[in-house]
């Protein structure tokens, strides 16, 4: 008979990164909590993709020092002792050395919205705007063609609300990048005919 699973209830970043989670999805640490992600559909998935490919080829091509990461490990300032947060895609323009579980300094974090998970995904927002080094934060939906925008002011503050674009270019400064908004789309079944 196999041992029942063992979830710790509450624990610090330190004990999540040394705990040998289940398989299968990954965790994230909310509050102290392990949580495991659900599975994204496949419009999310193939939102992520594309996304990370339209950014990947930009940074390459400007042949900066900026990275795009895939599902990186984030630790917000606030509560930094008991949060362990994964975005769906992350830029950061610093570099390093040896391999690192939480990424340094992101300058740019996407979350990809869907249904099932809003409401965590808003508080995983929240908690990425006390990170210092992120300037803009872009929420892109799943189940209509429409993104939100964070984007820090010059003073340093972020807005109350973001701004939301459902046509048009979505341009992300903090990375010097313009696209079609709907090129985010290309490939899943709410992509324009």
């Amino acid at each position: 008979m196999e041992a029942a699973l063992r979830i710790p209830a509450v624990m610090t970043v330190q004990e999540f990164l040394a705990w040998d989670a289940p398989s299968g999805p990954p965790w994230q640490l909310l509050d102290g909590e392990p949580r495991a992600m659900a599975p994204a559909s496949r419009t999310h998935g193939r939102i992520q993709a594309r996304l990370s490919s339209l950014i990947d080829a930009h940074l390459s091509a400007s042949g900066g020092p900026c990275t795009v990461i895939t599902a990186p490990g984030i630790v917000p300032r606030v509560r930094s002792d008991s949060n362990f947060r994964i975005p769906d895609l992350a830029v950061t323009c610093s570099d390093y050395q040896q391999e690192e579980s939480t990424l340094t300094d992101p300058v740019l974090l996407v979350e990809i919205l869907s249904p099932s998970n809003q409401a965590e995904t808003w508080t995983n927002i929240w908690a990425y705007t006390t990170i210092p080094s992120v300037q803009e934060i872009l929420i892109v939906h799943s189940t209509a063609i429409r993104a939100d925008l964070l984007r820090r002011d010059a003073e340093g503050n972020w807005p109350e609300q973001a701004v939301t674009i459902e046509d048009g270019p979505l341009t992300l400064r903090s990375i010097d990048f313009t696209t079609d908004l709907t090129a985010l789309y290309r490939g899943t079944r709410l992509a324009p005919a």
